[in-house]
């Protein structure tokens, strides 16, 4: 990707202009300069505002380089544009947690087996193979799948690709044994061997199944003991609060009295109240 550079030309028999100028690489690997007129300098008044404008070509222009450099693309080179298009802090179109996550799947799996495959030698069967060769939970390899079929996604959409192999593979997510789950009794025990700070944290998790990154990101204004329901309002991920995960996770959540009980309990004691 390139963000290219803005000029002023002076004309002689008209006003000065503002030029944007990037490269391209020709069929021989020749580099050549490619430049595009804004405006007059009596249409945008400095270089700042010339720059703004020329930002709104930026996505044409990479778009139409990779698209005619589509042929040789990589994993590695399509992983590289997603991440900067799609993971960005300034992208939100996905939750902080889920950007983190991609980005988790990407390094320690996709890119060092796929990195110098090119987009058009990937095979459905052989990454349907592979998924399938990995020693770890199937629920992972689902997700795995799934990124990678994100980024073929991300590929057509900026017509680097013209198909999606990954749409055929098939991964289950089934687990390869039931999930072990606490009676009350074995809660009750657990709660009872720890002091009021974590009991009061387990007991809410327990109760009500809010995500982790929820349930630290609580505050006291989130909370209605009166009406026994607490409002989760953001999430917390590495130190970085942003919005719940889902639309449905900011629903108000009822908790039980006895958990509104211990709430109480701890905030009498809590040094942020």
């Amino acid at each position: 990707m390139q963000n290219g550079s803005v000029v002023q030309r002076t004309r002689k028999m008209h006003s000065d202009i503002w030029q944007f100028r990037w490269r391209e690489k020709t069929d021989d690997g020749r580099t050549i300069y490619r430049r595009r007129q804004i405006g007059t300098v009596d249409q945008i008044q400095d270089l700042e505002t010339a720059r703004k404008a020329a930002r709104l070509l930026v996505p044409e222009l990479n778009a139409r380089v990779a698209k005619s450099t589509s042929v040789s693309m990589t994993v590695a080179q399509l992983c590289s544009h997603f991440e900067q298009c799609e993971l960005s802090l300034a992208n939100t179109w996905r939750s902080y947690s889920t950007k983190t996550i991609y980005k988790v799947y990407l390094k320690r799996w996709i890119i060092p087996k796929w990195s110098e495959r090119l987009l058009s030698d990937i095979r459905t069967i052989e990454v349907e193979a592979w998924l399938r060769s990995l020693p770890i939970a199937r629920s992972t390899c689902a997700k795995i799948r799934n990124v990678m079929s994100v980024l073929f996604n991300h590929a057509c959409r900026y017509e680097f690709f013209d198909g999606n192999p990954i749409r055929l593979v098939r991964q289950s997510a089934k687990r390869r044994s039931p999930p072990a789950i606490l009676t009350a009794a074995e809660i009750r025990t657990l709660l009872e061997g720890l002091k009021i700070r974590e009991r009061t944290l387990v007991f809410i998790a327990a109760s009500t199944g809010i995500r982790q990154s929820e349930l630290f990101a609580l505050k006291w204004g989130d909370i209605n003991l009166s009406a026994g329901t607490m409002n989760v309002a953001r999430s917390i991920v590495h130190g970085f609060v942003g919005p719940c995960k889902t639309e449905s996770s900011q629903k108000p959540v009822p908790i039980h009295p006895l958990v509104c009980e211990a709430l109480v309990k701890w905030k009498e004691q809590s040094l942020y109240r």
